[in-house]
Order: structure tokens, then C-alpha cells, then sequence
């Protein structure tokens, strides 16, 4: 069974900076994208940023030029900086991958638990 693992988090200030990674386990045949989501109280869940097989990188407006998406394929691990963050950047931020699980399996979404991101003075 594949589990995606996140960790990094926490409180920081405004204009601070934190990490965040997500590792997926199990027996995994390919990945087809990795990246983060957010979801803020009260909101609907939304894109950060993704990095897609053969597409690149796709990055959220309101992140663009503060967030930077990593990935280490080896290690089935996705991982993003977070800087100069802003109290909007308060959410829930959950780990996101599309798998390939087996050669002739269909490629599946898989979301980590969440981690809580807050940003107050």
C-alpha cells in the first residue's frame, strides 16, 4: 500500500521561511506528478505548485517568485521551500502525487495527511 508521508511545518512569522517534504513508500512503478495543495479555513483546496512529467513546473500566482518546488525522483520525494511567507499563506498544505502503481494500472491521485503552515506575528 503506498502512503505518502509529509513532514516540515509549523508557526512562523511573517516574512519567514519553512520546508516542507513528502515522501511517497511502497512499491511504486512511476510517478507522473508531485506537488502541494493548500486549503485554507474555510476555503476549497488549492494548487501551490506541481511539477508534471513531460509539462514542467506550474506554480500558483500568489506563490510565484516566494515558493520553490523540489523533487528527488530516486527517493520518490517531493519538497517545498517556503520564504518571505504572509499570514495568507496560513493553510493546511497536503502533499500530492499521481501514480503508476504497475505497468498496466491506471495512474491514480495520492494526497499525504496534511500539515498545518501558520503565519502570525
Amino acid at each position: 500500500q503506498v502512503q505518502l508521508v509529509e513532514s516540515g511545518g509549523g508557526l512562523v512569522q511573517p516574512g519567514g521561511s519553512l520546508n516542507l517534504s513528502c515522501a511517497a513508500s511502497g512499491s511504486i512503478f512511476s510517478i507522473n506528478a508531485m506537488g502541494w495543495y493548500r486549503q485554507a479555513p474555510g476555503k476549497q483546496r488549492e494548487l501551490v505548485a506541481v511539477v508534471t512529467s513531460g509539462e514542467g513546473t506550474t506554480y500558483a500566482d500568489s506563490v510565484k517568485g516566494r515558493f520553490t518546488i523540489a523533487t528527488d525522483n530516486a527517493k520518490n520525494t517531493v519538497f517545498l521551500t517556503m520564504n518571505s511567507l504572509k499570514p495568507a499563506d496560513t493553510a493546511v498544505y497536503y502533499c500530492y502525487m499521481l501514480l503508476r502503481l504497475k505497468l498496466w494500472a491506471s495512474q491514480d491521485d495520492y494526497w499525504g495527511q496534511g500539515t498545518q503552515v501558520t503565519v502570525s506575528s
